[in-house]
């Protein structure tokens, strides 16, 4: 059972669901360059398709029009039981080019009914402050975050809306998926220049957001001393792919490598020893400053969210065919099933991630992104998703078995309340949500929205504060 103060809720991002791109002054950011379903096949052959090709369709200019309906999605959370909603901002919204001197008004007020509309339904916002749509003109001029001078944009933005909101919004994230972003360079909006070492960029774009990370945690405990302030990583832990000591080993690195060490820095501000070595063998030299070391160590997160959607397994990469996954991909683990796209279901690897985040870190952990994404039809105006409701209430139980292991779980979001554009393949067929909207590959629907069999499953949890999983 969980308890009172336990937050229910779900998650999504501006550029995945917001539409309206060029409505009320806003901006061009990275993410609305991204086509639909074809994007894959350019994200890490050609990236530099993204801004020299004309495609037919981009999903993210409309969405699911949330600009326009986010009314009716609220009530629809409020009638799901939600007690949290977690959103983010888009930045081109509030600084179109991310280097105006004025904020845009009309996307803060955008925002600001937006939080108006969540707290009138007894939901708290919990809003992260970029989410993978840095503003196009600092992507073309600078080179996304690559350039340490995102991070004074980035710093203007946060002033902006911790007094703009500081008495709308208590819980706050910095970056998605931060851990992610030296492989991801789409998300990021950063082109490598012929010759360059693609790890010492990357790694350089992750320390570069870290330090507006800590300059982020700080302003905000000065702006708004009794809100709080969370990093965000992808995690799925990593297991062995056998008990051989070469796949416990590789285990271990490829964990560190790509997810721990970024918390390390947020948290712990400093880099873990073992980074030292991996930085020699992949021949990088980052640009450090002492005052920036001093700011991570001085402005530790206050808690730590993330996203699970699996687990891993690594080893010998001969062993084993190779499986996608959220930004990292494992080999073939015989003993779970997996969804359409690959991603393999590990309800148990849940409680195992909270468990090793709060033994490594101490921090409270707060899950924002939790889901499966299947190819759906609406029948009848609804979809029979009992798969769905299988997968959530077996990893909620697992949450569940967390919590009695005695870790702070602040809350869990699902992704999504509502089927949103697919950021990883540009689909809208991949559907997350409670609720059905009517929106297809290409664009076209009415954008209506249906109550899935979920929808009211999910309303019976949070009504019996989860008793309803164990009937």
């Amino acid at each position: 059972m969980f308890t009172e103060n336990f937050l229910f809720g779900g998650a999504t991002a501006a550029h995945q669901c917001e539409g309206a791109w060029d409505v009320d002054g806003k901006g061009q950011t990275m993410a609305d360059l991204l086509p639909a379903t074809i994007r894959q096949q350019y994200t890490f052959s050609d990236p530099d398709a993204f801004f020299t090709k004309k495609f037919d369709h981009y999903p993210s200019h409309h969405g699911v029009d949330f600009y326009h309906r986010y009314k009716e999605d609220i009530r629809l959370m409020k009638e799901m039981g939600f007690t949290c909603f977690r959103l983010s901002l888009s930045w081109a919204r509030i600084y179109p080019t991310g280097e105006e001197e004025e904020p845009l008004e009309q996307g803060l007020q955008f925002y600001d009914d937006v939080f108006d509309e969540l707290l009138a339904n007894g939901i708290e916002p919990v809003v992260t402050l970029s989410h993978f749509d840095t503003p196009l003109q600092l992507v073309t001029k600078y080179n996304g975050w690559a350039d340490k001078h995102l991070i004074s944009c980035f710093e203007k933005l946060c002033r902006t809306v911790f007094e703009r909101y500081k008495n709308k919004v208590k819980i706050w994230l910095t970056f998605n998926e931060v851990n992610g972003v030296q492989k991801l360079f789409v998300c990021n909006g950063t082109r490598l220049k012929e010759g360059q070492n693609p790890e010492e960029v990357g790694y350089q774009v992750h320390h570069n957001m870290c330090v507006a990370g800590a300059t982020a945690v700080k302003l905000c405990h000065e702006i708004i001393p009794d809100a709080v302030i969370g990093c965000m990583v992808q995690y799925s832990p990593v297991y062995p792919f056998s008990n051989h000591p070469e796949d416990v080993l590789e285990a271990l690195r490829y964990e560190r490598d790509r997810e721990l060490f970024s918390l390390d820095l947020q948290v712990k501000g400093e880099y873990p020893f073992y980074t030292k070595r991996l930085f020699d063998q992949l021949d990088v030299r980052l640009d450090i400053a002492e005052s920036e070391m001093s700011l991570l160590k001085d402005n530790p997160v206050d808690f730590i969210s993330f996203s699970y959607y699996m687990s891993l397994s690594w080893g010998r990469p001969d062993l084993a065919e190779t499986v996608p996954g959220n930004v990292m991909a494992g080999l073939k683990n015989s003993n779970l099933k997996s969804t359409e796209w690959g991603w393999q279901i590990d309800p148990q690897g849940l409680r195992y991630a909270c468990n090793r985040l709060y033994e490594l870190y101490g921090k409270p952990l707060f899950i924002v992104e939790n889901g499966i994404g299947v190819d759906e039809k609406l029948e009848n105006g609804t979809v029979e998703d009992d798969y769905r409701i299988e997968y959530l209430r077996d990893h909620l139980i697992q949450l569940d078995e967390a919590i009695k292991d005695g870790i702070p779980v602040m809350g869990y979001c699902m992704w999504s309340p509502m089927d949103i554009v697919s950021n990883s393949t540009g689909e809208m067929r991949k559907r997350y949500g409670f609720i059905y909207v009517d929106l297809d590959d290409d664009g076209n629907g009415t954008m209506d929205r249906y109550r899935k069999k979920s929808f009211n499953w999910f309303k019976k949890v949070t009504e019996t504060k989860g008793a309803s999983l164990y009937e």
